[in-house]
Order: C-alpha cells, then sequence, then structure tokens
C-alpha cells in the first residue's frame, strides 16, 4: 500500500503521456514550447478566469503572484500559520512581514472571522490557504479585504479541483496560485506550478515576471525570476487532466467512504457548507499521535503528519503570537493513504489498523 499511487495512474494514461512526452522529444522546444500554451489555454478554461499563467513550482507562482502585487519590505501580508513554509517563506524572502492568523479548527483554514482585526496600514495582501483540499470561506474573506482595499492571493497549491459555492478554486479571489507538485490532485512528474487571474495588468506582470522580467526579447523593465514550466511537465499535465475530474469524483468516493467508516472512531475531516474537497490529503485527528503512528507502522500502513510545527514557530519567520487552534491541530493531525485508486479492501485495511492503533 502507498500514501499516494502514482504508478497506477501511469499506467492507466500511458500511451498519452509516453505520446505527448515523445511529441516533445521530436519538436526540441523544451522551454516555453506549445504545450505550455496549451496547457494555459486548459487550465484557464476549466478554473473558469481568464488568465493562466503556467510557471516552475507552486512556489514560485506564490512568489511571482506576490511580486506582480508589488508586495516587499515594510509590508504586512495576513496568512494562516497551519501550513506549508512556502505560503510565510515567499512573503519572507520578498521583505515582507507574515502576520498570522489562527485556523478555524473544524477545516482547518484560516478563521475568516479573524482577519479584520489584524489589517493594518501596512497590510498589502492576504493569503489565505485552501489546506488539505478545501477552499476556505473566501466570501467573507473577500468581503473584509474589498473594505480595507486589500487584494486577495488564493495559496490553492493542495485544492485544485475542489470547488466553494460553484466556484472552482483559483476563482475565488483576484489572484491565484497552485502547485503541480507529483503528488498534488493535479501533478506533473516534477515540480510545477501555475497562477490565475482575471485582471489583464496583473496576468502580464506575471508573465514578465517568470521570464526574467522581459516583456520583449532581451528588454526587462522589471526584475523577474526564472520561473517558466518546462514543455515535458506541461505535456504530461495536459495528459492528466484528461482524467482529472474522474479522479477529483474517486477522491470524493474515498474520502466519503473514510468518513462514513471511521465516525466513530477518530475527528474526520469537516467540510463546509457549500464546499467540495479534492482531499489533497486525508487528515483525521488523534490522542497520542506518535503511539498511533508506531502501530499504523508495525500494521503496514503508510501515514504523515502535516505539519508538526506551525509557521509562526519555524525560525525564519518566528512570532509570538497566540494561535493555539494551530498549535492543538499541528499536535493532533494524520494523513491517511489517499489518492483516486484506493481499494475499498485497502481501506477496510487501514481503517482496522486504525481502530486497532486508537484502543491500545
Amino acid at each position: 500500500m502507498q500514501l499516494i499511487d502514482l504508478q497506477t495512474q501511469y499506467q492507466r494514461i500511458k500511451p498519452d503521456v509516453d505520446a505527448r512526452i515523445q511529441a516533445v522529444l521530436d519538436h526540441g522546444r523544451y522551454v516555453m514550447g506549445p504545450e505550455v500554451e496549451a496547457l494555459e489555454a486548459r487550465l484557464a478554461e476549466h478554473v473558469g478566469v481568464d488568465h493562466c499563467i503556467a510557471l516552475s513550482s507552486g512556489t514560485d507562482a506564490l512568489l511571482v503572484a506576490m511580486m506582480a502585487l508589488d508586495i516587499g519590505p515594510g509590508d504586512e501580508v495576513i496568512t494562516t500559520p497551519f501550513t506549508f513554509i512556502a505560503t510565510g517563506e515567499m512573503i519572507g524572502l520578498l521583505g515582507a512581514t507574515p502576520v498570522f492568523v489562527d485556523i478555524d479548527s473544524a477545516t482547518y483554514n484560516i478563521d475568516a472571522a479573524l482577519i479584520e482585526e489584524r489589517i493594518t496600514d501596512r497590510t498589502k495582501a492576504i493569503v489565505p490557504v485552501s489546506l488539505f483540499g478545501q477552499i476556505p470561506d473566501m466570501d467573507a474573506i473577500n468581503k473584509v479585504a474589498e473594505k480595507h482595499g486589500v487584494p486577495v492571493i488564493e495559496d490553492a497549491a493542495q485544492s485544485f479541483g475542489a470547488t466553494y459555492n460553484g466556484r472552482r478554486s483559483c476563482n475565488v479571489s483576484s489572484i491565484s496560485a497552485t502547485s503541480f507538485f507529483p503528488a498534488k490532485p493535479l501533478g506533473c512528474y516534477g515540480d510545477g506550478g501555475a497562477a490565475f487571474t482575471t485582471d489583464a495588468e496583473l496576468a502580464d506582470r506575471m508573465r514578465q515576471l517568470r521570464n526574467h522580467g522581459q516583456s520583449a526579447q532581451y528588454y526587462h523593465p522589471r526584475l523577474g525570476i526564472n520561473g517558466r514550466l518546462d514543455t515535458i511537465q506541461a505535456a504530461v499535465l495536459l495528459a492528466k487532466m484528461e482524467i482529472f475530474d474522474d479522479e477529483v469524483a474517486r477522491r470524493a468516493e474515498v474520502g466519503a467512504r473514510y468518513s462514513e467508516m471511521l465516525a466513530d472512531v477518530v475527528t474526520t475531516p469537516k467540510i463546509a457548507d457549500g464546499c467540495t474537497s479534492v482531499y489533497a490529503q486525508y487528515t483525521i485527528e488523534v490522542d497520542d499521535r506518535d503511539a498511533v503512528r508506531a502501530s499504523l507502522n508495525e500494521a503496514g500502513i503508510p501515514n504523515a503528519v502535516y505539519y508538526p510545527v506551525p509557521l509562526n514557530r519555524q525560525p525564519p519567520l518566528y512570532s509570538d503570537v497566540a494561535i493555539p487552534k494551530s498549535e492543538a491541530a499541528a499536535d493532533r493531525v494524520l494523513s491517511l493513504p489517499m489518492h483516486p485508486y484506493l481499494e475499498v479492501d485497502d481501506q477496510n485495511r487501514v481503517v482496522s489498523a486504525l481502530r486497532d492503533a486508537v484502543k491500545k
């Protein structure tokens, strides 16, 4: 059993993936080849926005989105401490200060009700994270942001394919960033990412920023980065898009089955009204996590912890701010095997082993 099974997926789409990669090898345009533009059009259509900018990673997508908003030294960016380091890391690398707001303990996403009190005249953006595959309360977040004239960047690294009140992730704020790291619900075979917006000016800035700030060959009106997506990765993602909707549906089935079987055993994920989740991880809460993990490991059940140390407790981003719900979650969360090809028998095995582990 695997935590995430990419080989079964590959066997399903092998002829298409192999043919698309071979096409790139044949035409030889390995950087910014035609597959990149085709992918951007496909992703923009899927999300329902005007502009998609393919990038070399989800981290670079966040960076370019923030750079397009001119975030820099002296600015503050409101975000959650319960996420992967990249969210706060990009804020810090630009010289800005991350301002951490605690989570809603039911969904693990930023608590929208706590955001307004942290806004100051230095707040340059709000970056809610769509954690574990579910979008936060974006209507409430956008309302506060609009009131104070602050843009919102959805960190959608774990939620591509999820919906919020009928809108898809990456189409719920003025700008968004997602990741195509292999383990993501839509992943390539290396690093990859994308940014999305309906704002043509922001899109133009991000296209320049991903290519060394270049607007025309060897003319650079702004400083940028080398953030281009490799053509081969775009080819892989185009093949995966052919089965993505089916995989999202399968993920929902696997997640619902887990929640039904585990309802009387542990704390299971709460999906907010109006939301769907792509279950980038299926995350539960347990007491005495170390003991439970040891028991699962002994039974051969893969598991992982996302994330054991909140961002404001990481040395480069340290902030002595009260985040009791984030800290409680960090001590208790545990992620189980989750992918579209997880068989019922394997889920039964996971649940049985977890029941035994919790009883010990």
